[in-house]
């Protein structure tokens, strides 16, 4: 049986869609960095990055040869969208499908939720930050 790769993601993304993920993917501890472009949505509170950022990211294990996954999330809303099979706002829904399609690509996946803000999402928010300044 193949092991599962835990994988903690932090995300950020600025105002115009230029994101940016940070993976920590198993136990060696080595990060992964994913550029993402996003459709920004006013009223979501930046709950569109985390689909798109854990697509790209998602993504980027896939093509590296990676087919089980457990993901570890900071949102709740995420995580609860995918757990519970949630309805989500009509902006979200054709992000919502590309995201479980491209999910269901692994052999198998889990996702869980982090309960405090790791040091991916603030590197991520850094380099948005830094970004932005320039």
């Amino acid at each position: 049986m193949k092991s599962t790769l835990r994988v903690d993601l932090g995300f950020a993304a600025d105002a115009s869609g230029n994101g940016v993920a940070y993976a920590r993917a198993g136990s060696a501890g080595r990060v992964l960095r994913v550029a993402f472009p996003v459709k920004r949505f006013s009223g979501l509170q930046d709950r569109e990055v985390g689909y798109a950022a854990l697509q790209a990211v998602a993504r980027a294990l896939q093509q590296r040869g990676i087919v089980r996954a457990n993901f570890v999330v900071e949102d709740p809303r995420l995580a609860g969208d995918l757990n519970e099979h949630r309805d989500v706002p009509p902006a979200l829904t054709l992000a919502y499908v590309k995201l479980r399609c491209t999910l269901n690509q692994f052999e198998g996946y889990e996702i869980g939720e982090a309960p405090l803000e790791t040091d991916l999402s603030q590197r991520a928010r850094s380099e948005v930050a830094l970004h932005v300044a320039a």
